[in-house]
């Protein structure tokens, strides 16, 4: 099938987009959801925002067309199930970028990285229904720990973005891939219960390189630590992009 992949530039999203491939389906365009200028990150129900400063590397990365659009509604209604559209609701923001895309290419499928999240899940399901598109998410309800070490083992070279934990530091685990940090989210999820794959909000990651970048890999060059709350036993942070190119990746 032909597919448009929702990414958020995280691992999950990256993932997903592996899995059809792999799955012999085509993602032919991408699509992100992005907060409103001189917004680094949004308290969305839906959405990740931050990292999206360098979601059109990403794309050009993969060399596929993006589509992007603000988001402009919120959570109207933070219901699980997602039955009938909502007028102001940022679920319809993606609807209405996903007609876009639709006008433009022949498309039957979206690529969702949705894990455990019933709340996503059902509102990208309602919106594909309309649509008369269908979801493809392969990493639903499966066992994070098996996830998190397929990604690894899939050369997904992904850092963490955000975090908000009990036992993650922005200062100390900002900017660790997740094949640095397996061993400390393992041992966290023993300890406190988190998420190793980061679904219950623990954290959030950025891709810099996978197998569907074609010939270039994402550097960051600049970064800044920003702490959203200094609470001392679960701190929030992010890294704010500041600058980032584009690297010819070296031949093996």
């Amino acid at each position: 099938m032909r597919v448009v992949a929702l990414i958020s530039g995280g691992k999950d999203s990256t993932y997903n987009m592996i899995q059809c491939v792999q799955h012999g389906h085509e993602i032919i365009a991408l699509a992100n959801l992005h907060p409103k200028k001189d917004i680094d990150e949004l308290d969305s129900y839906m959405y990740q925002s931050v990292g999206h400063e360098i979601i059109d590397l990403l794309a050009k990365a993969m060399e596929l067309p993006l589509y992007r659009a603000e988001i402009k509604g919120d959570a109207q209604t933070i219901n699980k199930e997602y039955d009938q559209p909502v007028n102001g609701d940022e679920v319809e923001d993606l609807y209405e970028l996903l007609v876009e895309i639709k006008d433009k290419h022949a498309v039957d499928a979206v690529s969702v990285g949705a894990i455990f999240s019933e709340y996503q899940n059902n509102r990208v399901a309602n919106v594909c229904q309309r649509l008369n598109l269908q979801v493809l998410a392969y990493l639903w309800q499966r066992n994070q720990q098996e996830l998190l070490n397929e990604m690894i083992d899939s050369n997904i070279h992904a850092i963490l973005i955000k975090t908000a934990a009990l036992g993650l530091f922005p200062k100390e685990h900002l900017g660790k891939t997740i094949a640095e940090m397996r061993p400390v989210l393992e041992k966290l999820a023993d300890k406190y219960g988190i998420n190793v794959c980061g679904e219950g909000g623990e954290f959030e990651t950025l891709t810099l390189d996978c197998s569907l970048f074609k010939h270039h890999r994402i550097v960051l060059d600049q970064v800044k630590t920003i702490i959203s709350s200094s609470d001392s036993i679960a701190p929030v942070g992010y890294l704010k992009i500041e600058k980032a190119h584009l690297e010819l990746k070296q031949c093996m």
